[in-house]
């Protein structure tokens, strides 16, 4: 049977890299065109995400979208930058309300770039919103100022969907928002109907959770708008290939969302340090592959039944081997 899954990457999955070591990068200078052109040449990708302002400041969407069809791609969803120096004491619970201003209004330009690229939302990744010591801020108005930025955006631009990718930390030592059920409960307070989550599988494994059992509660919400895959240790955000470290619940987390119905691009968080950018890609996308033929040979009905008694071997070896076999 002919799939019609999509699959998607973050534009970052064909960068250049740094970290505070390898401060000299662990690659060649790529521009945003080169970018495109690697995320073509994995074959099976549909879409991607684009970081906002554009890397090249001097390039006009009219390049970029002439570049996304020659590669036959689309925009999936814009990600503004708000968790660069400007923003470094948070971009919505800054200190100083002329910077959380500069964040609303970043983020308001990136709506239009959405329209403009026929995106599906802004993504919201406030890694700098949180604190790093004990007493450093008031907990009541810092959460208050969480909610309500997100809340201004959601209602000041109701015809967007904004996604917020939760993570517990990285790069403040807490994040606010750190977890599926704190970031349902500020949804739950903002109460608008255009604002979800974009759930990371490898957030969820690096915050103790099981990433089937977020995805759960994100979609018995409502909430589930999107979503990343990857892989890592749990010890840190290592942005693996997915399925190399954690296959079985990779596995789970795909059953959990066609059990529910759920449609939508299964998308790439990845971070190839050292390795191959393209031929990483693709081997994420082939054990993608493989978990959607493993789904289409599970036994739903047998599972259930399993589970309803709670027998943990007569369900592993149903997914095992629907998995594997």
């Amino acid at each position: 049977m002919a799939s019609n899954q999509k699959f998607g990457a973050g534009i970052w999955h064909f960068a250049n890299y740094l970290d505070r070591y390898a401060t000299d990068g662990y690659g060649d200078h790529r521009t945003l065109l080169d970018m495109i052109d690697m995320a073509g040449s994995v074959g099976d990708l549909s879409v991607v995400d684009l970081t906002w302002p554009f890397v090249d400041p001097g390039l006009t969407h009219e390049k970029i979208k002439a570049q996304l069809a020659k590669n036959q791609l689309e925009v999936i969803g814009i990600t503004p930058e708000i968790y660069t120096r400007k923003f470094m004491k948070g971009a919505f619970t800054n200190p100083d309300a002329g910077v959380r201003r500069e964040a609303h209004e970043l983020i308001t330009d990136a709506v239009a770039v959405v329209k403009d690229f026929g995106a599906s939302y802004v993504k919201l990744w406030p890694g700098q919103d949180g604190w790093d010591y004990p007493f450093q801020v008031d907990h009541h108005n810092h959460w208050k100022l969480a909610m309500d930025g997100v809340g201004q955006l959601a209602a000041e631009n109701p015809d967007v969907k904004f996604v917020i990718e939760y993570k517990p930390r990285e790069p403040r030592v807490k994040m606010a928002y750190d977890s599926v059920s704190r970031t349902l409960l500020a949804l739950e307070k903002i109460n608008l109907p255009n604002v979800g989550i974009l759930l990371d599988f490898g957030h969820a494994l690096f915050g103790g959770e099981s990433p089937a059992d977020s995805a759960q509660l994100a979609i018995d919400y409502g909430r589930l708008f999107g979503m990343d895959v990857n892989d890592n240790f749990r010890g840190w955000d290592d942005d693996l290939i997915a399925g190399t470290v954690h296959p079985m619940e990779l596995f789970e987390f795909f059953y959990v969302l066609r059990k529910n119905n759920w449609e939508g691009v299964w998308q790439l968080d990845q971070f190839p340090f050292r390795d191959d950018h393209v031929e990483a890609a693709k081997m994420a996308i082939e054990f993608l592959k493989r978990v959607e033929k493993g789904l289409d040979r599970l036994d739903f009905d047998a599972l259930q039944e399993a589970q309803s008694r709670h027998d943990a071997v007569a369900a592993g070896r149903l997914a095992r081997e629907a998995l594997f076999g």
